[in-house]
């Protein structure tokens, strides 16, 4: 697979922003930890092998365990996953495939039982970062891995 446009170069005051934008909702309320399991299960749900490949990387520098990311894709069925975790993932999942009714008043209540209003809104935010990269990645068939070395990702011993 060859990226089609690199759209860093094409549009560097827009890749910038986005990156600011994405660095200022990851320095939030939200722990890193969940942050992490909310950037690989969007990208999971949007197909995003670049996005993918780089927020497994950073999990497992951060001290995540390789079971639990493994899980991710059935999380509503593992017991590997916290209340408050279950709850940043049903949002991340609301937020990422919106139905034609928005989100449930039971994903909502879920996730304020586990949240307060500020926590909400930041999550929020990192889901809809996440997102935003990942449209971008897939439209543009961005290859993974290329920028470990740049990312200091080749730290995860993941190549």
């Amino acid at each position: 697979m060859t990226q089609r446009v690199d759209y860093q170069q094409q549009a560097p005051e827009l890749f910038n922003k986005l990156g600011a934008f994405n660095m200022a909702a990851k320095r939030g309320s939200i722990e890193e930890s969940i942050c992490n399991l909310v950037e690989i299960r969007a990208s999971q749900i949007n197909g995003c092998t670049f996005c993918l490949d780089m927020h497994i990387k950073q999990a497992t520098i951060s001290g995540e365990r390789p079971l639990r990311v493994y899980h991710l894709s059935a999380w509503h069925d593992s017991t590997l996953f916290s209340p408050r975790e279950r709850a940043a993932l049903a949002w991340t999942e609301a937020l990422t495939q919106l139905s034609p009714q928005g989100v449930s008043d039971e994903v909502y209540q879920q996730v304020r039982k586990e949240f307060s209003e500020k926590e909400i809104t930041d999550l929020s935010y990192v889901v809809a970062a996440i997102n935003a990269w990942n449209r971008i990645n897939v439209g543009f068939r961005s290859v993974p891995g290329v920028l470990d070395k740049a990312y200091g990702l080749d730290k995860a011993g993941l190549a």
